[in-house]
């Protein structure tokens, strides 16, 4: 028997009326899927020096995290183009099989080896659970609706901010630090019970299945790029100088597979990411703008309690509470967006002042120094964060609203991959001149002292710079904030790149529950989902009875 046509995913979706209590449920395990995936990071970060502690390999610290980073990058785009092949249900579930399982080995790691080499299976989980997410909620949200929801994604990754660090904290002091990874199996667990019971997705025709394949060796060029890159990132200026012969190579390994990569794609039966989506102008744009948006917020959260805890003195215990009026302006905002763009079907508005609000913030937190009040800095933080929150989900609409249904999976992906990358970026650069502006001003300041000082890092904790004898220590507030000064000010020349992008972002009015542009006369993506999906028929329409 035919299920009942009550939801046509994607560009064509309708929704009779309010959505469903089950489709509510399914949204409710996707939130707590992202909140995982959003969140180990943060809590691991303070249960860090306990689990050092335990097992050693104090040098290999840094690949806890590098791990974990990597293998998500990594996945993220075949994660994507799994679903849109075989059924986005069954690969997210998947997903959240194998997060759980990598949680599950690195609760129970022996030694840092195998903490390292769990982290990187628990980031391969994570991959898909950000961009399953994404390109499910495209399936069962029409994108005039999906705005309303921006408020409920941006929230969970204010949660995860704030919540992180000190849930980190108390699960480390009270229950040991492999709880830190335990946490994540019932809340997994549960998420994966609701999607399985209540989530009905039509799979993709056998006939359909059968011709397609599974490109190895773009999928594998682009792994090996994407590692190079983050790798880069990654190490640049910390672990290797930007000039030694291995980051030298691994820049001509990331170059080399990615061009090979690209040709390949321009021959691939099912390429990993088709490379006809960039022909969208808006979604190039909302790619070039994700970027951004990564390199800018990233960079934001390391620099902003490092600023508030070495020159305005506050506590590192409550870290994450630090930006809370950055995190706050964002998810009021977010659901500000969310619920205008339902209203009118228009969106065009807020990448255009939103990318205006980040350049001015970031110009703001520029001029911080030494005397600037906690105040001062919170009013700083939320202009940046309103900008962020006129961002964030905005540039996943617009991608998935100038695609087909069939491509769902890889526009996502390639969302969230280009604002991965932007934050690899956003750390690494930004993180470098602040290095450098670091040990210069305490060079000039404090002499052979404040080149000893941070000759190691440039990033103190509490416990050293309270060791510094005063004049030290002063050289090195003044540092930081002249840091701080110079990496805000590289953020806000790179926020103007977003800012022209956003100008030439062509508005094509997302499209109502039911069916039909929300008014003029662009024929543009909307008309083009509508006859490919006519010349597609009943698979590219895809229903759901939930």
């Amino acid at each position: 028997m035919k299920a009942e046509k009550k939801t046509e995913v994607s560009g064509g979706a309708e929704a009779d009326g309010p959505q469903p209590r089950s489709v509510r449920v399914v949204l409710l395990a996707l939130m707590i899927a992202m909140l995982l995936a959003m969140l180990d990071n943060m809590i691991i970060g303070t249960a860090m020096p306990t689990i050092v502690g335990e097992l050693g390999g104090l040098e290999h610290l840094s690949w806890v995290v590098t791990a974990y980073t990597l293998a998500t990058a990594a996945s993220t785009p075949i994660w994507g183009k799994l679903g849109d092949l075989y059924g986005r249900k069954r690969i997210f579930m998947t997903s959240i099989v194998i997060f759980l399982i990598g949680s599950a080995l690195s609760g129970m790691a022996q030694d840092m080896s195998q903490l390292i080499g769990f982290r990187a299976v628990q980031g391969l989980g994570a991959g898909g659970l950000m961009v399953g997410v994404m390109a499910i909620i495209g399936d069962l949200i029409p994108p005039r609706e999906r705005g309303k929801y921006q408020g409920m994604m941006a929230g969970v990754m204010a949660l995860a901010m704030i919540a992180g660090p000190l849930v980190g904290g108390s699960i480390t002091d009270h229950w040991g630090w492999r709880w830190s990874f335990y946490i994540n199996l019932p809340l997994g667990i549960v998420a994966l019970i609701a999607i399985s019971a209540v989530l009905h997705l039509p799979k993709p025709s056998r006939e359909g299945r059968s011709a397609r394949t599974i490109d190895y060796l773009g999928a594998a060029l682009l792994t090996v790029g994407i590692t190079a890159i983050v790798l880069v990132t990654t190490w640049g200026g910390t672990e290797y100088a930007w000039g030694s012969a291995v980051i030298m190579e691994l820049t001509a390994i990331g170059v080399v597979s990615l061009t090979g990569f690209l040709i390949v794609e321009k021959r691939a039966a099912e390429p990993v990411i088709p490379l006809h989506i960039f022909r969208s102008r808006n979604f190039t744009l909302m790619a070039v703008i994700g970027f951004v948006t990564g390199f800018v917020m990233f960079g934001a959260v390391l620099f902003l309690p490092l600023y508030q805890q070495s020159v305005q003195g506050a506590s590192a215990t409550n870290s994450g509470l630090l930006l809370l009026p950055m995190l706050g302006a964002m998810l009021a905002v977010s659901m500000v967006a969310g619920r205008v763009t339902t209203g009118s079907g228009r969106y065009k508005v807020f990448p255009v002042v939103g990318s205006g609000l980040m350049i001015v913030g970031l110009f703001l937190l520029a001029q911080m120094d030494t005397g600037t009040s906690r105040v001062t800095s919170g009013v700083f933080m939320a202009v940046l964060g309103a900008g962020m929150g006129c961002l964030m989900q905005i540039t996943m609409l617009v991608a998935q609203n100038s695609v087909e249904m069939k491509d769902m999976g890889v526009a996502s992906s390639t969302s969230t991959l280009s604002r991965t990358l932007g934050s690899s970026f956003g750390v690494a650069i930004m993180g470098a001149l602040f290095n450098s502006r670091v040990q210069d001003v305490m060079a000039e300041r404090a002499g052979a002292l404040g080149s000893k000082v941070t000759e190691q890092s440039a990033q103190l904790d509490a416990a050293s710079l309270a060791k510094l004898p005063v004049a030290a220590r002063e050289a090195y507030q003044y540092a930081v904030a002249s840091g701080t000064h110079a990496a805000f000010l590289l953020g806000a020349v790179v926020a103007v790149v977003a800012l022209v992008a956003a100008v030439f972002v062509k508005e094509v009015p997302l499209r109502g529950a039911g069916g039909s542009p929300a008014g003029a006369d662009e024929v543009d993506a909307a008309d083009q989902v509508d006859e490919a999906a006519e010349r597609r028929g009943d698979g590219a329409k895809e229903t759901m009875a939930v």
